[in-house]
């Protein structure tokens, strides 16, 4: 069980940088942005703390040209993040419980011109998009408490996956066919996967 260290990606905090948060909150909430903390969007959902993000993204690894599943995805803030690492060669696929911020995150990654990245309502009882994948990189912003083996199978041999499972945020890398986990130090809240 190995420990993750900061890479400080230089490539995460310009995408991110590209991305204010502000522009991916409700009105209510846009005074808080730049506060490091998880923000309510409504629906029960947050949108995560830019600490708690940029850690994930460094354990994600996001190479351009990458096609991406972003579980959980919300305001559609992470979904067009990714859309910047990912660049106009790859693809970045969002998955979200809510209708509302399914429209929501739609209008914000049309807005900003990122024509790659997409948001689809979640199917019930599906988890993911197994139709769309595999993916090389996965990335869920929700706890389910564990790894679910529906979403390891949707990674391509070598595709690595970052997620909360039991307040811990976890990396799978996916080698020779079979899940291999490593984890950041430090506990996490989210909210739950649905």
């Amino acid at each position: 069980m190995a420990l993750w260290r900061s890479t400080g990606s230089a490539r995460v905090a310009r995408a991110m940088a590209a991305v204010p948060r502000v522009g991916y909150l409700p009105h209510g909430q846009r005074g808080y942005a730049a506060q490091d903390r998880a923000l309510p969007i409504g629906f029960d959902a947050t949108c995560s703390q830019p600490s708690t993000v940029t850690v994930m993204l460094e354990l994600l690894e996001v190479p351009a040209g990458a096609s991406v599943l972003d579980v959980g995805s919300g305001s559609g803030w992470t979904t067009a993040i990714l859309a910047h690492l990912v660049g106009p060669t790859g693809s970045v696929r969002g998955v979200e419980i809510v209708s509302e911020l399914v429209d929501l995150a739609a209008e914000r990654l049309r807005a900003a011109d990122l024509p790659w990245a997409s948001v689809a309502l979640a199917r019930e009882g599906v988890l993911g998009l197994p139709e769309a994948g595999p993916f090389d990189r996965i990335l869920v912003s929700a706890d389910g408490g564990q790894v679910p083996d529906a979403l390891v199978a949707q990674l391509v041999e070598g595709g690595r996956m970052v997620l909360p499972a039991a307040g811990r945020l976890v990396l799978v890398e996916l080698v020779d066919g079979a899940p291999r986990t490593s984890y950041a130090p430090g506990r996490y809240a989210f909210v739950p996967l649905r």
